[in-house]
């Protein structure tokens, strides 16, 4: 599932983001790359080890964590830490699937999940850039608005395509999810769908309502690892 979530609806608070990226210190990317990946990522990465990006991190975090939409989609254990990439000058990331284990914002060795995108920069202001997933179903192209986010399967192979004018900010992570089996995600995510239209349009405690409280907390029973 390739979902394209309205993270930041304000866009004034993406810009915000962005500046703040802005100001931050810069290395190649490659640096913090797996070896395979290594040869195929041409872009920066902001440097993350000073206050003001862990701050900015710990905004996007707190942002993410509550999301609904997110949070139902995902179903989170644990964050990862997260990336701030810039790409300019025709740089670019090639064909590459994400590193099954990784590092979570605690510390701890994670199962990289999901993997999503958090766009900063007006997709007008940059030529190429999109983020090119690929599945048995077919290929994906997002080059979302400020604010959007990307939510999509880590065992994907993706790409990004060369950058040939301006440059595309974005902030990268990946989650670890309660639920590892990627059909009973979609399940809870498509029930609570349900129960929200259903809230909207039925009494408080209806029956309806009710049974969909109780089967979708007897699966999260059933397949949740918290």
């Amino acid at each position: 599932m390739i979902l394209l979530i309205s993270a930041m609806p304000d866009p004034a608070d993406a810009a915000a983001l962005a500046a703040r990226a802005a100001q931050l210190d810069w290395q190649d990317g490659a640096a913090t790359a797996g070896p395979v990946a290594r040869a195929v990522k041409h872009n920066l990465q902001a440097v993350m080890r000073t206050p003001a990006a862990k701050a900015l991190a710990d905004d996007v975090q707190a942002i993410l964590s509550a999301h609904p939409v997110l949070r139902a989609a995902a179903q989170p254990r644990r964050f990862s830490n997260l990336i701030i990439s810039k790409t300019e000058g025709g740089g670019h990331y090639g064909l590459h699937v994400d590193n099954a284990v990784m590092k979570a914002a605690s510390g701890a060795a994670m199962r990289s999940d999901l993997s999503f995108t958090l766009f900063l920069t007006p997709p007008e202001t940059y030529d190429g850039g999109e983020l090119v997933i690929h599945s048995a179903s077919g290929t994906e192209a997002v080059k979302g608005a400020p604010g959007e986010l990307v939510l999509y399967p880590s065992t994907a192979l993706h790409e990004v395509r060369p950058v040939t004018r301006g440059a595309r900010v974005v902030c990268v992570g990946w989650i670890e999810s309660m639920v590892a089996d990627a059909a009973a995600r979609e399940i809870l995510f498509d029930l609570e769908n349900l129960r929200v239209a259903l809230r909207a349009r039925l009494p408080a405690q209806a029956p309806e309502s009710l049974t969909l409280d109780k089967t979708i907390a007897n699966l999260l029973r059933r397949w949740a690892q918290p």
